[in-house]
């Protein structure tokens, strides 16, 4: 009797450890832990699998460029495709047009479309705010402007009209009581304005890096305010946004996006060692400059209260006619 008990004891071990051999092969579960399955790169249950966002080859971008080359998107089942865009405002175009899913931009051209009815745009994530040193008023030694104060009745360089270069030039000559209002505007690209310092057809420009610094050292430009004070200080700069239409239709596409953004956003804040390469490969920056310059805050989780300090200070310079509540253009945050 007990070697019948005996012979069923080891019958339903054997089997048990059958079942715990099966469960170990399929669950990919060992004895020293358990192996992580790979993401999934099909997309499955995303709206959409490709998706194509419009950028500026600018310092700002680091995180994107980041999520691309370090497989984020991938592992999220996403395939990006980046559109070069001329300014903020061309791709912020291209994803009113339809050509693109997602724009990046500085944030006014968000909020004057709002304000103006020409779209009905959700900012999607946040990318940078200033930074000190990240962006200046500068000029060049032969140039008649040596103080912010030399500025009224001067020639400035900035790229367009109600841009982040004009409003932020004109919010930091407001705080030191300088009239914007006596000021030759001068528009240039980005990429001409050191020349034009040179050449006398600007007596000062406002600059981001990587320009700031590549400007140093073509055109001995000499910053005479940073640009991270007074009214503007850590001011939000770029983001990247989407018509309400494509966010409502694609949800999960749009986490998956911002999952990775986010993921890669912190890695560029807390290793500079894996942004310098990026923008030596796509921004078209020379290793030197790379290590050079100065990096702007990245972000990726947009703040209502500190983003709702751009549509004040367009409202405040006349930009835009009337109020406008941030909250409403804000798209879902995955994470939040």
């Amino acid at each position: 009797m007990f070697g019948i008990a005996r012979s069923s004891i080891r019958v339903r071990a054997v089997l048990a450890l059958a079942a715990v051999t099966v469960v170990t092969a399929v669950t990919g579960c060992g004895a020293l832990g358990s192996v992580t399955p790979k993401a999934s790169s099909s997309g499955s249950g995303l709206e959409k699998v490709t998706l194509k966002v419009s950028i500026l080859p600018t310092t700002d971008l680091a995180p994107f460029w980041l999520a691309q080359d370090s497989g984020y998107f991938e592992a999220e089942g996403l395939t990006v495709e980046s559109v070069i865009a001329a300014s903020g405002q061309a791709s912020l175009t291209k994803a009113i047009s339809g050509d693109v899913d997602i724009a990046f931009s500085t944030y006014p051209p968000f909020f004057t479309a709002k304000s103006t009815g020409a779209a009905d745009m959700e900012l999607v994530a946040d990318a940078t705010s200033v930074n000190a040193k990240s962006n200046a008023i500068v000029t060049v030694p032969n140039s008649p402007v040596k103080t912010i104060f030399d500025l009224a009745g001067k020639k400035i360089a900035i790229t367009a009209k109600n841009t982040a270069s004009d409003l932020l030039t004109r919010s930091v000559m407001q705080d030191h009581n300088v009239d914007y209002g006596k000021v030759n505007w001068v528009l240039i690209a980005l990429p001409n304005i050191a020349a034009a310092l040179q050449q006398g057809q600007a007596d000062a420009a406002y600059l981001p890096e990587p320009y700031i610094t590549q400007a140093a050292k073509t055109a001995g430009a000499i910053p005479i305010v940073d640009i991270n004070t007074g009214a503007t200080q850590d001011f939000p700069l770029t983001g990247y946004g989407a018509t309400k239409k494509w966010v409502r239709e694609n949800p999960k596409t749009l986490a998956a996006f911002q999952r990775a953004m986010q993921r890669a956003t912190h890695d560029a804040t807390n290793d500079r060692a894996k942004v310098e390469p990026l923008l030596v490969r796509f921004a078209k920056i020379d290793e030197d400059t790379a290590k050079l310059l100065t990096l702007p805050g990245y972000g990726s989780i947009i703040d209502a209260r500190r983003l709702q300090r751009v549509p004040d200070l367009l409202l405040q310079l006349g930009a835009i006619p009337s109020p406008i509540d941030v909250n409403s253009m804000i798209g879902p945050q995955a994470g939040r």
